[in-house]
C-alpha cells in the first residue's frame, strides 16, 4: 500500500467531453501540482487521464470522469510514495487540497453563466 492515498470527487455540470478537454490542457497541469513531474501514462479521451508522477512522490495519479445525470463526477485519485522525508498527513492534505483546486477550477469554468436547475452547456453525457 502506498503511504500518500487520495480519493476525491467533484460533480461538474458539463458532459464527459468538455471536461476531458479542460483536464488535457497540459500547460495547467504546472499550476496544478507545481511541484511533481506529470507523464501521461494513458489518456482514455473522454474517460479521463493516468498519469505517472515523479519528484517529490513517485507513483501514479489518475482522473476518472464518470457520467452522471446531466454531467460528469470528476473521480481524482493518487497513489504514491514520498522520495523524501515527509509528515504523511500532511502530504496528503496537500495532494488532497491540489486536487480540489483542479477540480473547482474545472467545474467554475464549465459552470460559468450557468444557472442553478439549469441544463449544462454542450452535449448531453450518452446513457
Amino acid at each position: 500500500m502506498s503511504t500518500i492515498q487520495v480519493a476525491d470527487q467533484t460533480f461538474v455540470a458539463a458532459a464527459p467531453a468538455r471536461v476531458a478537454a479542460a483536464v488535457d490542457r497540459r500547460g495547467r497541469w504546472r499550476s496544478w501540482w507545481p511541484d511533481l513531474a506529470v507523464t501521461v501514462g494513458e489518456n482514455r479521451g473522454d474517460k479521463g487521464v493516468r498519469w505517472t508522477i515523479g519528484g517529490p512522490l513517485d507513483g501514479t495519479m489518475e482522473v476518472w470522469l464518470e457520467p452522471v445525470l446531466d454531467g460528469t463526477v470528476v473521480h481524482y485519485f493518487v497513489h504514491a510514495e514520498p522520495t523524501r522525508e515527509v509528515d504523511p498527513v500532511a502530504e496528503n492534505r496537500v495532494r488532497r487540497v491540489q486536487g480540489k483546486r483542479m477540480s473547482f477550477e474545472i467545474k467554475a469554468e464549465l459552470e460559468r453563466g450557468r444557472a442553478a436547475g439549469e441544463p449544462p452547456e454542450g452535449p448531453a453525457p450518452a446513457s
